[in-house]
């Protein structure tokens, strides 16, 4: 090496010379940058690897190698950046400590700090603030809050502060003038002592109070809330004396069932007895109070109208002004809970006149679903302890009241002795009409038993012009109001009734006008028989000759509508009184009671002309239903005719004709029943008519029914077939196009009376009502010594049979249908369909939680959690989950049903909630396994469902 290298080796190592470090060039100062900033990437992409625990561990000993210089210059940075004096506690704290802490404020502090800044204010309006609050109060909200809805339990605590009438201090002394005033020594030592007192009294009452409850307290295992522990103190026992036993377990649970049943609050009826019933504290007002002060003018008219009455709204929308309508759901209701809606209707006054418009035939009122009144059942207990109280609502007998049974009870013997027993039963006069016209409810506008008020009943209640309309347009209106419920009873729950009747009432009775077409129908008639006979007689002066035959019409028509008003006035004079006593002892033994009756009565010739008028009177009203019979036959006739001429006699002729419209085969299927009822009842029609020919009082009709209801096979036929033909029409409707022109063509024309095929096919199940109406009524004009009266008892136990069995055959059908409804509804529902099985009522509620379970009854906070909907069955209550959604763009809800239980009714227990501050119309359903306390909208709607659910658990047990 020379000495050239040596020399600059030693200037290189000079340039290269470290402080603090072998590493670090001193004189470079680029260079020095360059590497000290890779080492400090380095220890940076080390400190991102490491631990929490090792980070803290490396600046601990970092701070411990800095100088004071060095650790104020990191306090400086901080105190720059941070700003921790002035810091905001809502943005550096978790939320939930937040929300702590501004729990604590009270709602005028919240609104308060809610207009510090927008944190502050997205947390003061958390519903978690704001609901114990407005719970506190007893305020829930009516709805379920969205999951982003924002505020809602702050709104509706500010809603119903609004709502209370609350003064300031000043204000109260501004309206009192109360405020601050100055009081001497001896006045307030007065108050004190006042209030002292006061609170002495108060406080024995209460003591007095507990005292009088121990004492009147039920025994054991029968109180509201006692079933828990029956159901602990029987379980021990069971599991040691019975294991294994159902039998003793059933008892055992119905017995709890029966403590919950009788553990329900009872209301006192004015007659001393108890019912389940009224959870209202209010104070009622009899109904039985003394009305003579009141005029007859002030006491109102009162009709119920049954839902099962077809297109129901329009008869209702028929009602007089100042007439009360009550409309109870046939379905779903009880005795006690029809006289609840009457007692609510009345409002403590008494009726003049009470009218029943419901479903039933000549021998019985189908009042309710399960109670079908009749002469076999009016005295059981609950049925006349029913009727007894519905009379007492009325007017006694000679005030004038009334009450009118819009079913024709006068038609048969049967229909008679119900009201004989209900007038007797209850002091009161039962109507009803005598039904002997045939048609869709025409016997409501026929005549009326009863002395002759200055209206006729149907009068008195409802505009008979618009009624005539709803007896003539029953079915179509029907048809137009299912669509119409079915569209506006997710809309109008509460007012879909009310609201559909109007609509469809206000358009036949408005537009349609039939008022004045039934009048002119009158006119036209009279004015076709005037030119008939005046084409008969040719004369020269048509205008004269017309107006006098008008005139002749007018006048004969006038006489004879006084003559029946005469009849009417003496008829029931003359079935009355010491007259039908003695007619009947002459009857009894006619040739001894001649003499001395002709001896000792003076009027013993006005009593034989009289007998021999009641004679020719019922031979006139047997004639009448006779020929009654043989018309509304002729017409049903006619429909049968009409439908084989319109349908069955083009298909035969296009098969004939090598253009086949329909096989052979679905002819046959759809039509060859319903023609063999056709060449029946030609039969039975020429049959009726030769004898109406030679009709005489002598003569009888029942032997023709007899012969006619040994042939009802052909009708067992049609009935059997009838599913069958009914998807045999609606599978050849869809599948060829030619029969689907056809029905087109064919169906709702005037021949066909505006009725499409399958309506049609509906007239031979309605014609046997009209047949049992028309032969209770022939045997009740019929004496009892008459040819003719066993015979027609037994025609009538053979169309009765006959229509049990299209009843019972109706009922299945729509019970199936009803339950396949409801099962298609509920999401997850097990199978319902079973024998016997029916539903009762659907009753909406919303189920609760209570907050603190260890409080007091009287102050325990309940949650609304979700909406239910109860199911009842005859066997069986189902509880589902009901959710609500709206559809964009449309006014219109969906409810859907989720499945949740089924308990069977004999192992469900009652416990009834009484009313607090903090929760209205609750009580708790209780089933093996799980536990709902509910709650109804209003309180009428609780009791209804709970007196239905305590019928149907009896109903359930006794069998």
């Amino acid at each position: 090496m020379s000495a050239g290298d040596s020399s600059r080796k030693t200037l290189g190592m000079e340039s290269y010379h470290t402080r603090f470090s072998a590493w670090t060039p001193f004189s470079n100062k680029t260079l020095n940058r360059q590497l000290f900033q890779e080492r400090v990437a380095l220890i940076s992409h080390w400190f991102d690897l490491w631990t929490n625990k090792q980070r803290q561990e490396f600046l601990f000993t970092i701070f411990l190698h800095c100088t004071k210089s060095q650790l104020r210059f990191v306090q400086d940075w901080f105190s720059e950046r941070m700003h921790v004096a002035k810091v905001d506690f809502s943005t550096v704290l978790p939320r939930f400590l937040s929300l702590h802490i501004f729990s604590f404020l009270n709602p005028k502090d919240l609104c308060v700090a809610a207009q510090v800044s927008w944190p502050w204010k997205f947390l003061t309006e958390q519903d978690c603030l704001w609901m114990p609050k407005c719970i506190r109060f007893g305020w829930f909200l009516p709805y379920a809050p969205a999951d982003n809805e924002y505020g809602a339990w702050k709104h509706h605590y500010v809603a119903c502060v609004s709502n209370l009438d609350w003064l300031t201090p000043r204000e109260a002394a501004a309206v009192y003038g109360t405020l601050n005033e100055p009081k001497t020594g001896d006045e307030e030592l007065q108050e004190r002592q006042r209030e002292k007192c006061l609170r002495k009294v108060i406080w024995e009452k209460i003591a007095l109070r507990k005292k009088e409850l121990l004492r009147v307290r039920p025994p054991w295992g029968s109180g509201t809330r006692c079933w828990r522990l029956l159901e602990s103190r029987y379980q021990p026992r069971l599991s040691q004396t019975s294991r294994g036993r159902v039998g003793l377990q059933e008892a055992v649970e119905k017995q709890l069932v029966s403590a919950s049943l009788e553990a329900l609050p009872r209301r006192s009826k004015v007659s001393g007895s108890h019912s389940y019933p009224l959870l209202s504290k209010k104070s009622w007002r009899g109904v039985y109070k003394n009305d003579d002060s009141s005029s007859r003018a002030s006491q109102p008219h009162i009709v119920l109208i049954s839902s099962r009455i077809p297109a129901y709204e329009v008869v209702v929308d028929s009602v007089r002004a100042g007439v009360i309508s009550v409309v109870y759901e046939h379905s779903g209701l009880t005795l006690e809970s029809l006289l609840y809606l009457v007692e609510k209707a009345l409002d403590g006054q008494r009726a003049q006149s009470l009218g029943v418009f419901s479903d039933g035939n000549s021998r019985e009122i189908h009042l309710l679903q399960g109670y079908k009144i009749g002469i076999k059942n009016l005295l059981r207990p609950e049925a006349r302890d029913f009727w007894e109280r519905l009379g007492s609502y009325v007017a006694p007998e000679e005030e004038g009241g009334h009450v009118d049974l819009f079913v024709p009870l006068g038609a048969s013997e049967a229909g008679m002795e119900v009201l004989s027993q209900l007038s007797q039963l209850t002091g009161t006069l039962f109507t009803a009409p005598t039904g002997i016209a045939t048609g869709s409810y025409q016997h409501i506008l026929s005549d009326w038993l009863g002395r002759p008020w200055e209206r006729a009943p149907p009068s008195i209640y409802f505009s008979e012009s618009k009624l005539q309309v709803w007896s003539s347009l029953t079915d179509f209106l029907e048809d137009t109001l299912k669509s119409a419920r079915k569209q506006l009873s997710p809309l109008f729950k509460e007012l879909q009734k009310n609201i559909s009747g109007r609509m469809i009432g206000q358009f036949v009775f408005d537009t349609m006008n039939m008022a004045n077409i039934l009048n002119n129908q009158g006119i036209a008639q009279a004015l076709a028989e005037g030119l008939t006979e005046l084409s008969k007689e040719n004369s020269d002066k048509p205008l004269e000759f017309l107006s006098y035959f008008l005139l002749k019409k007018c006048s004969k028509k006038s006489k004879d509508l006084e003559g029946n008003v005469v009849l009417t006035e003496r008829g029931p004079e003359a079935a009355s009184g010491p007259s039908a006593k003695e007619r009947n002892v002459m009857e009894d033994n006619p040739q001894d009671k001649k003499s001395s009756r002709s001896q000792n009565d003076p009027n013993f010739e006005v009593l034989v002309q009289l007998e021999k008028k009641l004679q020719v009177d019922s031979a006139e009203k047997r004639t009448k239903v006779v020929r009654e019979l043989l018309q509304s036959e002729r017409r049903y006739v006619q429909m049968l005719e009409m439908l084989r001429d319109v349908y069955v006699t083009p298909l035969r002729a296009a098969l004939s004709s090598n253009r086949a419209i329909l096989s052979a085969a679905n002819i046959q299927i759809i039509f060859s029943d319903i023609l063999q009822i056709l060449s029946l009842n030609r039969q039975f029609l020429d049959n009726l008519r030769d004898r109406l020919r030679e009709w005489g009082p002598a003569h009888c009709v029942g032997e023709i029914f007899t012969k006619f209801g040994s042939q009802l096979n052909t009708y067992t036929n049609f009935f059997n077939n009838y599913p069958v033909v009914l998807k045999t029409i609606e599978k050849c409707r869809e599948m060829m196009p030619a029969f689907r022109a056809f029905l087109k063509r064919r169906d709702k024309t005037v021949v066909t009376k505006m009725l499409s095929l399958p309506e049609l096919l509906l007239y031979p199940s309605r014609r046997f009502e009209e047949y049992l109406n028309l032969l209770y009524a022939l045997r009740l004009h019929t004496p009892a010594e008459h040819v003719d009266r066993g015979a027609l008892t037994t025609a009538i136990d053979h169309i009765k049979k006959y229509k049990d069995y299209i009843d019972q055959m109706k009922q299945d059908i729509n019970m199936k249908e009803q339950l396949s409804d409801i099962q298609r509804v509920i999401w997850g529902c097990p199978p319902l369909s079973e024998v016997n099985r029916y539903l009762i009522r659907v009753q909406d509620v919303a189920q609760l939680h209570c907050c603190d379970e260890e409080r007091s009854s009287s102050s325990r906070l309940y949650e609304h959690t979700r909406d239910l909907s109860l199911f009842l069955f005859n066997d069986a209550l189902l509880v589902s989950n009901r959710s609500t959604s709206h559809t964009p763009f449309e006014r219109t809800s969906k409810s859907t049903h989720q499945f949740i239980a089924s308990v069977a009714l004999h192992r469900l227990l009652i416990e009834d909630i009484s009313d607090t501050k903090y929760i209205k119309n609750a009580f708790i359903l209780q089933g093996p396994k799980c536990e709902w306390i509910c709650a109804t909208e209003g309180e009428d709607d609780k009791f209804l469902w709970l007196s239905v659910l305590q019928n149907a658990i009896r109903s359930s047990m006794e069998k």
